[in-house]
């Protein structure tokens, strides 16, 4: 049991910088079979034209699409995953995964925490980059989170959290897993101080995320069509041996079902949590 008392995650020094990505193409297939031009989409928030899709959107983009433009400053950018368990698999060991993560995103976690301004408030804003292990849950994560929450709390401003997540990361086991009581305890804190925590979920929102702090928002609100549960529809249907209806577990059937407060098109996003938040704050 030696390895329980190791740090659950690493503080460094160096502080990744979030780059545009330039590699995409100039030209841009939708699901619905059309064929968009690559800076026409970008311009519309990456929403087809044609059917209202919603693309996932990069950390960058999501950040410089909700807050005012050089409102959002960083904090704890220094904390990384450590690797407790050791974990190898049959693809390589967990540090070399981090690594590479890291690399092709540029940010040090799945997770990015700062300040910003929405409208005329101040916020503690997480945003959940999937491209960074799927945006799985470990230690790390966890740290962040419950720190920005904790922020919240401490300074009496409302807390953002947007989640793009697979769930809890596998390559910690049970400390992934307890991270969920963690971030839903400081959210607790929150409330019982009457702090207004808004939750943003987008594709995917799924496992141990879903299960803990993506569903105990003030306001719960999706992007249309996202995916939103636990475990996910192959799982289910390979259990319970029956096809599952249209649309399960997207963004329309979690709100019919009561788990969300609002689906919200993404060019819409901005303004509705302005209105939000004066309701709240004002």
């Amino acid at each position: 049991m030696k390895w329980f008392i190791k740090p659950k995650y690493t503080i460094v020094k160096t502080q990744a910088k979030m780059e545009p990505d330039t590699t995409q193409s100039q030209w841009v297939r939708c699901t619905c079979g059309s064929v968009l031009y690559a800076k026409d989409l970008e311009a519309n928030h990456k929403v087809c034209t044609t059917c209202g899709n919603h693309f996932r959107l990069s950390l960058t983009e999501r950040i410089e699409h909700l807050t005012e433009p050089g409102s959002f400053k960083a904090f704890n950018e220094g904390i990384t995953s450590a690797d407790p368990l050791e974990f190898i698999d049959g693809s390589g060991g967990y540090v070399q995964k981090i690594k590479k993560a890291v690399e092709k995103t540029k940010t040090n976690e799945a997770v990015t925490t700062g300040y910003a301004m929405i409208g005329s408030h101040k916020v503690t804003l997480s945003v959940m980059n999937f491209d960074f292990l799927g945006g799985s849950m470990g230690s790390a994560v966890g740290e962040k989170i419950y720190r920005a929450i904790m922020k919240s709390y401490e300074e009496s401003i409302p807390c953002l959290i947007i989640s793009c997540s697979g769930g809890a990361r596998m390559h910690e086991g049970i400390l992934s897993l307890m991270q969920m009581a963690k971030t839903s305890a400081g959210l607790a804190k929150l409330a019982e101080k009457s702090v207004p925590f808004l939750s943003i979920l987008t594709d995917p929102t799924t496992g141990g995320v879903t299960a803990s702090f993506a569903m105990l928002g003030d306001v719960n609100i999706a992007e249309p069509g996202a995916l939103i549960g636990f475990a996910g529809p192959r799982v289910i249907e390979q259990n319970i041996r029956q096809k599952l209806p249209e649309g399960f577990q997207r963004s329309e059937f979690v709100k019919e079902h009561g788990f969300l407060d609002m689906i919200v098109d993404r060019r819409q996003m901005k303004e509705t949590i302005v209105k939000i938040l004066d309701f709240f704050v004002n």
